[in-house]
């Protein structure tokens, strides 16, 4: 847990630091380090929630076969 927490911290404080280097503005700085933290906790759980989707296994298998498939017109054994 401890780690966790500290990557947390680090994460916002890495937020923090980028965004106000980029924008010179405290206040924008602020939002974006605790509105980005909750915007990606609720990508997260739909990441989550589809990652074993049946429809997204099939999407991933279709990209193999098809990227297994130019390989071999391209190197013919």
């Amino acid at each position: 847990m401890a780690k966790t927490a500290s990557f947390g911290v680090l994460h916002l404080g890495t937020s923090f630091g980028v965004t106000y280097a980029l924008t010179g503005n405290v206040a924008v700085a602020g939002a974006v380090t605790f509105v980005e933290p909750a915007v990606n906790t609720v990508m997260h759980h739909f990441f989550d929630k589809y990652w074993g989707h049946p429809r997204l296994k099939a999407w991933f298998a279709g990209r193999r076969l098809r990227r297994n498939a130019g390989a071999a017109q391209i190197n013919p054994a």
